[in-house]
């Protein structure tokens, strides 16, 4: 129970991280930022591969996730 409370809060922190960098991507593209979403993109697809690394969220999520915020970023 120790292990899986200390790990719920490591997890709890990479959702956290991705999430905001998903946020952060979205909210340019629905601003037509381009320049800014190409900016936040890797750093977005960076923190997505490290959640998938540490079996947070699966790597199929991860690779949906990063095409369609891609795909977004590609659009405006």
């Amino acid at each position: 129970m120790r292990v899986s409370r200390r790990k719920r809060v490591i997890n709890l922190v990479t959702i956290g991280k991705y999430k905001d960098a998903v946020k952060a991507v979205r909210k340019a593209v629905v601003g037509k930022k381009k320049d800014e979403a190409a900016k936040l993109l890797p750093l977005a697809f960076k923190q997505l591969d490290k959640a998938a690394k540490k079996h947070v969220i699966h790597k199929n999520k991860a690779a949906r996730l990063k095409s369609r915020l891609a795909k977004a970023a590609a659009k405006i």
